[in-house]
């Protein structure tokens, strides 16, 4: 019962078209948005991370310019020279003064050092003391020192305290007795982390994301996961990022506590070449993605009900009326022709039952005229009996009359009843409907033999036919009427001798047939109503007999050639009615007949 029933099938039907395109537009919706989003939090990541990496730069610039800012005081460039020659108050003020300057330049500078490199002297500044000056100084710098000289920018941040959970890092720059590359001495600035931290912050979100900034060695610097920083040695995607050959990228992980996608960045060598990275995970990426798919979902089942109720409706509204009209159907089928059911409205289900009541009444208007069209028929048929013994009498009868002439010496007449006789064979022949275009054109030259023998020398004929047209199959007498129309229409108003001429040439995959005549033409409103007439299919109430010709033309164009012919009429420009017949050389007869009906 199931597989019968329309009202089932179409409820599936019209909820399997709604399923399919909407479950795969919410598929194909969410790995979009997904990406989409995933490409929009990363883009606005990277740019976070790019302007926190400016930030950081500006400050370790900072404390890089400050230890710069020593050459610009050339008695302390003098005193790094020679400083046990320097030992005036004058000088010792300016010294003092110079790290002083340098220790309160920036709030989180707790110490500033300055080791020489040839003696074993120092000067120590920090904001717990005064400015020491020291005969005997142990450097515990000494490697870090190394690392600065060895450096082309002569500077070195040291971040290994930070390993040991101290909130300090320090800034060593070795210090040239310019222009030469020989080193004077060394300066250390102990800077606390609070300004680091402090940028770091804003380049995050504690609860959904985590920062990390690495030395150019892979040490962590900061971490926002202390669990990170307790177990470096378990981070293979430190490595990772240090193996990476460029500054910056995005770089995906799916292993071990992390999935998702790291973002990282690297401050120039001349501010400490750190790397910035910044995790998100994968379900922070893919938030808004699934909250989008959520909200799809629910609109989606709302839609679902509302298609599930509207195609309950509209399959009651649709197979109730086709079930009554099953109904009728089966009395019509048991003999019974007297339907009667109430009207289904004006939608197609209503015209569907309208047209079927008028179609048993047709069906038995038709058995009431069936007896009638079979007498009729029975008639017709004696007709054609008769009507095929006719032919053979006349010829028969016209050769006598012409055997009489040639007896009599009469040649002309024997012509002219030659030529009649080749006419009423040629169409009286039911055997062919389509002839070549050369047996046409001698039954027109026939026909208009004899029109010339009728009028003489007021009437004069032309024929320009391409030797290839002359093969080409066309239907039989459909050049007759036209010429027929001229003797009936244009003959007598013409101007001086009545002519016309028959051409008939290829182009390309056409055959084009021209009947040309000197007659008054036709006026523009006739025409028009005439072309009307043709293309509907009608006859002309003003008078039938003026047409019926060019109806039946138009009629045998259609039935051999379907649409692919064209008939067309004007008045031609010289003077006089012109009818062009446009055939296709590879479509008509019988075959095609059978083709388009």
């Amino acid at each position: 019962m199931f597989r019968k029933s329309i009202r089932n099938k179409l409820i599936v039907l019209l909820m399997i078209i709604t399923i399919l395109p909407f479950g795969t537009s919410i598929i194909i919706t969410y790995y979009q948005t997904k990406e989409a989003f995933k490409d929009l939090v990363v883009q606005e990541n990277s740019n976070l991370l790019y302007q926190g990496k400016v930030n950081l730069e500006n400050y370790l610039g900072e404390l890089n310019s400050l230890s710069l800012s020593l050459y610009n005081n050339p008695d302390f460039i003098n005193y790094m020279r020679a400083p046990n020659k320097e030992d005036n108050y004058l000088t010792i003020g300016i010294v003092r003064n110079v790290l002083q300057t340098i220790l309160y330049a920036e709030d989180n500078i707790t110490r500033v050092q300055i080791s020489f490199a040839e003696e074993d002297r120092g000067i120590i500044a920090s904001k717990r003391s005064t400015v020491v000056f020291s005969e005997r100084i142990t450097d515990k710098y000494e490697k870090e020192y190394k690392r600065a000289k060895l450096s082309p920018y002569n500077f070195h941040i040291d971040t290994s305290q930070l390993q040991q959970g101290s909130n300090m890092l320090y800034v060593h720059r070795a210090l040239t007795n310019v222009p030469s590359n020989k080193v004077l001495a060394y300066i250390t600035l102990e800077v606390g982390t609070e300004k680091i931290l402090e940028l770091s912050e804003n380049l995050f979100n504690r609860q959904t994301e985590e920062l990390f900034i690495l030395s150019p060695t892979g040490d962590l610097i900061y971490s926002s996961n202390p669990v990170v920083l307790q177990n470096r040695e378990e981070q293979q995607w430190i490595e990772s990022i240090m193996k990476s050959e460029t500054e910056q990228g995005t770089m995906e992980w799916d292993s071990g506590e992390f999935q998702g996608v790291m973002m990282f960045d690297q401050t120039e060598l001349a501010a400490g070449g750190w790397i910035l990275v910044k995790r998100v995970p994968y379900n922070t990426l893919y938030e808004n993605a699934f909250s989008v798919t959520k909200i799809n979902i629910l609109f989606g089942v709302i839609g679902l009900s509302l298609v599930i109720l509207a195609s309950l409706i509209v399959s009651f509204k649709i197979t109730n009326p086709i079930r009554v009209l099953l109904q009728n159907i089966e009395q019509v089928k048991e003999g019974n022709m007297k339907v009667e059911f109430p009207s289904f409205g004006t939608d197609e289900i209503g015209t569907l039952g309208y047209r079927f009541k008028q179609m048993v009444e047709r069906i038995n208007l038709l058995i009431n005229r069936e007896y009638k069209l079979e007498i009729e028929n029975k008639n017709n048929q004696l007709k054609v009996l008769q009507s095929q013994l006719s032919p053979h009498f006349l010829y028969n009868a016209l050769q006598s009359i012409g055997t009489l002439a040639l007896k009599n010496n009469v040649p002309q007449i024997y012509k002219l009843l030659t030529d009649l006789s080749k006419i009423m064979r040629y169409g009286m022949n039911m055997d062919e409907d389509m002839v070549s275009l050369k047996r046409e054109i001698n039954y027109l030259k026939a026909f208009l033999l004899l029109q010339k023998e009728r009028f003489g020398e007021n009437f004069d004929y032309s024929f320009l036919i391409e030797e290839q047209a002359q093969t080409i199959k066309i239907p039989k007498m459909i050049l007759q009427p036209i010429v027929e129309n001229y003797f009936k229409h244009g003959f007598d108003t013409r101007k001086g001798v009545g002519k016309i001429e028959i051409i008939g040439k290829m182009k390309v995959d056409y055959l084009i047939l021209v009947i040309k005549d000197n007659g008054a033409g036709v006026s523009e409103e006739r025409l028009n109503e005439i072309s009307c007439l043709l293309k509907e299919g009608k006859a002309s109430l003003k008078g039938e007999e003026t047409n019926i010709g060019l109806r039946n033309i138009q009629a045998r164009l259609q039935l051999y050639y379907h649409h692919l012919a064209e008939l067309k009429m004007e008045n031609h420009k010289e003077g006089g009615f012109m009818v062009t017949i446009k055939l296709p050389l590879d479509v008509g007869g019988e075959d095609a007949e059978g083709n388009h009906h």
